[in-house]
């Protein structure tokens, strides 16, 4: 039996890489901040504690075989110093857990935003260069993290980063209730009028590179050293995503639209007040969040189903289905207040 442990084992991803694992017959514990009861149920040994304690890192990864490192933090607002202390440092940690204890495989949750530097992205390989500057905190803390796992890579340690890109799906606590809560209080815009194409992974097929890459890992073996952009290999425009999501909701599609110049200002404008009046509520848009609104980012992800064997089973269409299928059993599941929830449900 594979003992196995998975950071951030209570988050999105985490949760769902937990379940299959569980599924599958491994010895599951999970490190996170928060108590999971539902993980406990399913026979998960659920260590709280933060990255940032050693201590609390090391007793996590004690008699493990492997590690999926999925837990960070995520945001487009906060200081440098909130990002680089569960990103970077406890990123480290994990590290020295795994040399401490002779842990022969690590598999990091990486990001696509680790190369991103403003512009578009249409079509680009795992050749593609980290940017000379980043435009926020969490892509450069990420990259910062990603480059010390792959260069972690060695005799006693075989690393691999992967890259998924705007995961969702049944389970999603971040990217589904924020669009659907934004398109109910009708504060969403389309930013510029470009038909931007961007990649998203549904989350089976994230879990699927994620377990992949487990078994295909090994000291020396090709993927050891090596990162991966993770999408369903299906780019379509981002706001054609973003209104499929709301109908899945039963949400009325964003229509409305504002120039990428005048987002970019508004995001910028929000920042020097947010900064000033020191307000740390996340603004509702950055100069980062502009660009990545109005830019293209879709991948390359030849290399994943080379090295990895991935395949995405699961298609944009059916997993649109699936979201609304849940959304329709329990709307209120996503946390949003009662006269948040969706109008009208599919159905």
């Amino acid at each position: 039996m594979t003992k196995v442990l998975v950071t951030g084992g209570g988050g999105f991803l985490g949760r769902a890489i937990v379940q299959r694992l569980v599924a599958r017959g491994d010895s599951v514990r999970s490190l996170a901040r928060a108590d999971y009861p539902e993980l406990t149920g399913w026979g998960v040994e659920v260590i709280r504690g933060d990255l940032e304690d050693t201590a609390t890192v090391e007793k996590a990864a004690k008699g493990v075989d492997i590690i999926y490192h999925v837990a960070a933090k995520a945001g487009i607002w906060g200081s440098r110093a909130s990002f680089y202390g569960p990103n970077v440092h406890g990123t480290d940690n994990i590290l020295q857990a795994c040399w401490k204890h002779g842990i022969g495989k690590l598999v990091y949750t990486s990001s696509p935003s680790v190369v991103f530097d403003g512009s578009d992205i249409e079509g680009a390989d795992e050749t593609l260069p980290y940017p000379k500057r980043f435009h926020a905190y969490y892509p450069e803390t990420k990259a910062l993290a990603e480059k010390t796992v792959l260069a972690a890579n060695g005799s006693r340690l075989a690393t691999v980063a992967l890259r998924p890109h705007l995961i969702w799906g049944p389970g999603d606590n971040h990217l589904t209730p924020r669009i659907l809560a934004r398109g109910m209080s009708g504060s969403l815009r389309r930013v510029g009028r470009r038909p931007n194409l961007v990649d998203s992974v549904y989350v089976d097929n994230a879990v699927d590179a994620h377990l992949l890459a487990a078994e295909k890992l090994a000291i020396d073996s090709p993927v050891a050293g090596k990162a991966y952009f993770i999408s369903n290999g299906e780019p379509r425009p981002l706001w054609d995503l973003v209104n499929a999501i709301l109908a899945a909701g039963g949400v009325a599609p964003v229509t409305r639209t504002i120039p990428a110049r005048v987002a970019r200002a508004i995001g910028s404008t929000l920042e020097w007040t947010y900064k000033t009046l020191r307000i740390t509520a996340e603004p509702r848009m950055t100069r980062f969040l502009a660009e990545e609104l109005a830019t293209a980012h879709w991948f390359n992800i030849s290399a994943a189903r080379r090295d990895l064997g991935y395949d995405p089973a699961v298609t944009i269409t059916e997993g649109l289905d699936r979201l609304a299928q849940w959304l329709e059993t329990d709307p209120y599941q996503l946390g949003l207040p009662a006269s948040k929830t969706p109008a009208r449900l599919p159905g």
